[in-house]
């Protein structure tokens, strides 16, 4: 019998409120019931992958084995051409301790001094993992530009200096609903959509 969400009780495995907003607001209307992490007390796992793919079934893995439900986790982050992909997988830890996505926009900014090439991409990508063992993957990307200052206070992140291709706003300039029809992380929903809720 084939998996699938709708209905169900999930787990959101994320302590970032614009990823827990986002996400939950993709579920809204599949009649998922929703909890986040943080209301559960569930504390954040140590992400020893090296790919997106790694970090969010770890994630996944370890709130469903706390809670005994599905589970939802995401890794997601920038990847900027110039600098070899970086900051990739480590996009949160450019921000410090504090989550200090200024800092990490500046630190961003700096190392493309005197590059020409400001072409980035943001990766999302989905982890589901169930009680009986299995963990369902969902991969989504948004190519464009950098800019560069930050434009706009929608969004989260590095969302504020990304500028998606064919389109005149940064995600930061964005209404929430205009950036959830483009994003990676929506992209990575269509996919889980069609496997797990379209059914």
């Amino acid at each position: 019998m084939a998996r699938t969400l709708a209905g169900r009780r999930l787990v959101i495995a994320t302590h970032n409120k614009g990823k827990l907003r986002e996400i939950e607001a993709l579920l809204a209307p599949f009649g998922v019931d929703c909890v986040g992490a943080p209301a559960l007390g569930l504390s954040e796992p140590e992400e020893t992958g090296v790919i997106f793919e790694e970090n969010a079934a770890l994630k996944a893995r370890a709130a469903m084995r706390a809670t005994g439900l599905p589970a939802l986790a995401d890794d997601s982050g920038l990847a900027v051409r110039a600098l070899g992909g970086a900051p990739g997988i480590h996009s949160a830890r450019w921000a410090g301790p504090q989550r200090d996505f200024a800092r990490a926009m500046a630190l961003v900014e700096e190392r493309l001094v005197d590059i020409s090439d400001r072409r980035a991409y943001f990766v999302a990508v989905l982890a589901l993992a169930w009680p009986e063992g299995a963990v369902d993957l969902f991969r989504g990307e948004a190519h464009g530009a950098l800019v560069w200052p930050p434009r706009g206070d929608h969004g989260f992140g590095y969302d504020a200096m990304f500028l998606p291709e064919g389109g005149a706003r940064t995600f930061g300039e964005m209404e929430p609903a205009a950036k959830h029809a483009i994003s990676h992380r929506a992209r990575a929903f269509a996919k889980l959509r069609a496997a797990l809720l379209d059914v």
